[in-house]
């Protein structure tokens, strides 16, 4: 959300008086926005939403294949015969990937477009979605794998450009947080839907590899939408003009000229930060829901069908939610004290999983977990895009966390598939590393909020939209020359040691693959 000093219009916002109020703000805008040269208007509201549902749309088809493995660990580690070891490398197949090619990925679709990577992407997803089903027919653990290899080839390039879209449709506290809110929920419902009928469909068929049928005919469904897409952003991009942020006027872009290599070397150190908050909370979470269904079973001791009703149920109970927190921060701002409430809601829930065993204490273990994970995806999204200084490398910035949140599920889910061999199948080591993950997310989370207190460059995160949109520019610009011009070099040092630390993450990651490819797939 940078302001170019080098063209005086880009600070219309913050020469001569302070506007009233917020409208003020939104028809100057307006009036900003109806005077290009080329002669397009800005996009009407009925666009805008059209382009949320769509991809709302893709979401939902990609949401429901990706909580169909986790529902059915049992009943593949039995047709298949493996162990739990083996399992968790399945699930990591697809995270080392997406490790080796997401950052790469990201800078791709910075500079080609995320229309363009959302349609090719979910052809290859389709593809390698058939390759695993086809490999669960013919039982094969390692055709399995290869498929997984190539459905996550397809799911790199999907996930990164549809938050790249509304990045370029959206800029903060004006709809962005809303309408990941919004895909997000709908997200939710499909990863609801495929994860609860999951073993349905393996039960009542006889045959688990159905379930996998039946995510290659939801993929076509996903494949559809993509194209419908595609087709709606070229209308837009030859009949409507560019979107621009309304506090800085920034112009938000689709796709850049040339790759912008040093951007994405400028991240601040407040993006980093939240980056920090990801790795526990949401490497907490994927690991969590890959082992729910299987934990739901060993404690509630039910069968593998009412268990993927659980699982599902602590997963995506709280999709009503996630809309109204988008809007709640589009609006409210207070980014870090949902920050914060989240990894207080993580920690307390796997408090009561790993003391409170009976059947009561892991049921209000699993409705709090409902809650709180409803609340990380849209804050730390919305967070990541609200700090950075330039929209044109938001889809490089997203990658750099994918990538972060993969190496780290790669290495937790390893360890704990171990621990969970090494004790006779038991969850009560695995427990624990969820605990340990969840008190670094509301140990970061607090320095996040009690850092918004004491400094501007975290308050951005807790403004209101009044409060961006009538004073914000001014801030915004003070903080940018001071971490780009003044304090350049401290800026650029902070953000190489952080890439070295995720690289160090990385090659963490990919060792821990490596091991459990070694002691465990090859028996």
């Amino acid at each position: 959300m940078a302001v170019d000093t080098s063209d005086s219009k880009s600070l219309d916002v913050v020469s001569g008086p302070v506007p009233e109020d917020i409208h003020t703000v939104l028809e100057r805008s307006s009036d900003f926005s109806d005077t290009e040269s080329d002669g397009k208007r800005a996009p009407p509201l009925a666009a805008k939403l059209c382009a949320v549902a769509l991809i709302s749309c893709i979401s939902f088809g990609s949401h429901w294949s990706s909580g169909v493995t986790g529902a059915m660990k049992t009943t593949i580690k039995k047709e298949m015969v493996i162990d739990n070891t083996q399992f968790s490398l399945l699930e990591a197949s697809e995270n080392f990937m997406a490790t080796v090619l997401l950052l790469g990925s990201g800078m791709i679709t910075d500079r080609v477009g995320g229309a363009e990577m959302i349609v090719y992407g979910n052809i290859i997803y389709t593809i390698g979605s058939i390759l695993v089903a086809a490999a669960a027919t013919v039982r094969s653990f390692d055709f399995m794998i290869g498929g997984r290899v190539i459905l996550a080839l397809g799911d790199i390039a999907t996930q990164i450009a549809q938050y790249k879209m509304f990045s370029s449709w959206f800029p903060p506290s004006n709809g962005f947080a809303s309408t990941l809110g919004f895909e997000l929920a709908i997200g939710k419902i499909g990863g609801f839907v495929g994860k609860s009928t999951a073993n349905i469909i393996a039960k009542n068929t006889g045959n688990f590899a159905w379930v996998f049928w039946t995510s290659v005919f939801m993929n076509v469904f996903t494949n559809v939408a993509s194209a419908g897409f595609w087709y709606f952003n070229q209308y837009c991009t030859r009949h409507y003009k560019g979107r621009c942020d309304v506090a800085t006027k920034e112009q938000l872009t689709e796709k850049n000229k040339k790759f912008e290599f040093q951007k994405v070397f400028e991240l601040p150190w407040t993006f980093w930060a939240v980056m920090a908050f990801s790795v526990f909370q949401t490497s907490a979470a994927s690991v969590f829901s890959q082992n729910a269904t299987e934990l739901a079973e060993t404690r509630f001791e039910v069968d593998s069908i009412k268990a993927g009703w659980y699982s599902s149920l602590s997963q995506y109970a709280g999709f009503f939610l996630v809309p109204c927190l988008g809007v709640f921060i589009d609006v409210l701002g207070n980014r870090a004290s949902v920050l914060c409430t989240c990894g207080a809601g993580m920690l307390l829930s796997m408090v009561l999983i790993n003391f409170a065993t009976s059947k009561a204490g892991t049921g209000a273990a699993f409705g709090i977990y409902a809650i709180a994970v409803s609340l990380g995806p849209t804050s730390v999204i919305d967070s990541i895009r609200t700090t950075m200084w330039h929209q044109s490398v938001f889809g490089s910035a997203y990658s750099l966390k994918v990538t972060m949140n993969n190496a780290m599920s790669i290495i937790i889910r390893i360890i704990t598939g171990a621990l969970q061999d090494a004790d006779d199948n038991s969850y009560r080591r695995v427990v624990q590393v969820y605990l340990v993950l969840a008190a670094g997310a509301l140990v970061v989370g607090a320095t996040i909020l009690i850092g918004s207190f004491l400094t501007d460059n975290l308050v951005v995160l807790q403004w209101t939209r009044h409060k961006r949109l009538t004073s914000g520019a001014a801030v915004i610009e003070r903080i940018r020359e001071q971490n780009l011009v003044t304090q350049r070099r401290r800026t650029r040092n902070i953000s190489i040691i952080c890439f070295g630390a995720l690289t160090s993450l990385t090659l963490g990651s990919w060792v821990a693959y490596i091991w459990g490819a070694v002691t465990g797939h090859n028996s």
